[in-house]
């Protein structure tokens, strides 16, 4: 198979999207909180204890729209904690945010460890399966790839749409905003800026866990250790290259995830005769190409990262 003719496969775009669901579902999480003025590093372990919390939720009865709520449960609680030490009492929100990654993710192999003591093998869960749409999963090439997904890739799609409208065609979308732009015009009009802030950090850490619970619930059916493998890292990324518009974060997921597919089937082609850590590399090389084009005309909200204590100007 010529390389180029890989793009035109079926097979490719359904990886392609599925690859990109846990990134695009972090990167919005990322994307809110920073519209509203918070850096939350915390993504990476918030997105393990998802995975894990989603997964544990499923394999002790609950079913697997009660595991994603549950996760989501507790990715906002440990958006609380984020938001609390960074926003009303001011603490660094890089170092915040890194001892939430630590916390998170230790604390989910701690767990996972004291349940399951003695199992070499990972237990099972009977995941989501693809539910395919009539009529659009019948056309060729994107039709498996994008119509024949699983109920958690079709949420995330969605979620963009809503967060979308959200953002930028609601009240509260411009109270978040301009929390991360001018947090005294927000006070000025009566309005809690701290409230304001850690709300969109806990509805933001919701949809971080959710991507978590992606791995464990739709693309795979068990919990791994080290199964994130640095994606909310990437998804910190793809805000930047997103310009803070959830629009273009699905352009980036998309882009990112091909990129990763690609690289899977240059390996395949190729076989031993180039290190495959070359094709591992190479989707990260390129989305930092992609990254310094896009990042030159991207606008940071003006407010990221500082903190904001009322009455101050």
């Amino acid at each position: 198979m010529e390389w180029l003719d890989v793009l035109l496969t079926a097979s490719f775009w359904t990886d392609a999207v599925r690859i990109a669901t846990p990134l695009l579902l972090g990167t919005l999480g990322e994307l809110i909180c920073e519209r509203a003025g918070v850096l939350n590093l915390g993504i990476e372990g918030i997105m393990v204890i998802g995975a894990l919390a989603g997964w544990i939720a499923v394999y002790f009865g609950a079913d697997l729209w009660t595991g994603v709520l549950f996760a989501m449960l507790v990715g906002a609680l440990f958006g609380l904690l984020h938001a609390v030490l960074t926003v009303p009492l001011g603490l660094s929100q890089h170092v915040t945010g890194i001892g939430i990654t630590l916390l998170a993710t230790s604390l989910s192999y701690y767990v996972y460890r004291m349940m399951f003591p003695t199992i070499t093998e990972p237990p099972r869960i009977v995941p989501f399966v693809p539910l395919p749409v009539p009529f659009l999963s019948d056309l060729p090439i994107i039709g498996p790839g994008f119509f024949q997904q699983t109920p958690l890739t079709y949420a995330a799609f969605a979620l963009v749409a809503v967060v979308a409208y959200v953002l930028y065609r609601t009240p509260v979308g411009l109270a978040v905003r301009m929390a991360g732009e001018n947090p005294a015009a927000v006070e000025a009009q009566g309005i809690d800026v701290t409230k304001v802030r850690i709300g969109a950090v806990m509805c933001g850490s919701a949809l971080m866990a959710m991507g978590g619970a992606f791995l464990t619930m739709s693309a795979f059916n068990a919990f791994y250790f080290n199964m994130i493998n640095g994606r909310g890292w990437i998804c910190i990324a793809l805000v930047v290259f997103a310009s803070w518009k959830p629009g273009k974060a699905l352009v980036g997921a998309l882009l990112f995830a091909a990129f990763d597919a690609y690289q899977i089937r240059l390996q395949q082609a190729v076989g031993g005769t180039v290190p495959y850590q070359l094709f591992l590399m190479l989707p990260y090389v390129l989305s930092i190409l992609a990254l310094i084009v896009m990042s030159r005309r991207a606008e940071v909200p003006r407010a990221l990262m500082i903190p904001y204590r009322k009455g101050e100007r």
